[in-house]
């Protein structure tokens, strides 16, 4: 199936993609600020400048998009039709990235938590999982 966008349109919707203050990570701010937990923004001290940063606990989360960080949920497991070889080294370099970057934090003292979008978005119970993962 061809793209219904043409490369321009194409180009001018993926510029729009933030890279922070995205809807899943708002909504995780608020859930984790509701609940009396307090963190910096997009620390860019570290390493991949982390989503929340609880400095005096020396540990930060991460929200990752499903998509863009290659997940194994069905958005993360779908690949574009087109230009399908651009996405999979796009993706691939995205997890090296991630991988290089949560290796760096882990030697520098620092504990990490990956949150993925589809979990955020589901509900669940979330700001629990992140308090056991603050706690430990």
């Amino acid at each position: 199936m061809a793209d219904f966008m043409s490369p321009e349109q194409r180009s001018a919707h993926m510029a729009k993609i933030r890279s922070k203050d995205t809807k899943p990570e708002i909504i995780l701010r608020r859930l984790l600020h509701r609940e009396g937990l307090r963190y910096r923004l997009h620390d860019r001290r570290l390493p991949g400048k982390p989503d929340l940063v609880f400095a005096g606990r020396r540990k930060v989360v991460f929200v990752n998009g499903c998509f863009w960080h290659g997940h194994d949920c069905p958005v993360g497991s779908r690949l574009p039709k087109s230009n399908r070889e651009f996405w999979l080294d796009k993706r691939r370099r995205n997890h090296e990235r991630d991988a290089l970057q949560r290796t760096q934090l882990v030697q520098q003292g620092w504990s990490y938590l990956d949150v993925w979008e589809c979990e955020i978005l589901a509900g669940g119970d979330l700001v629990r999982h992140v308090k056991i993962f603050l706690e430990s």
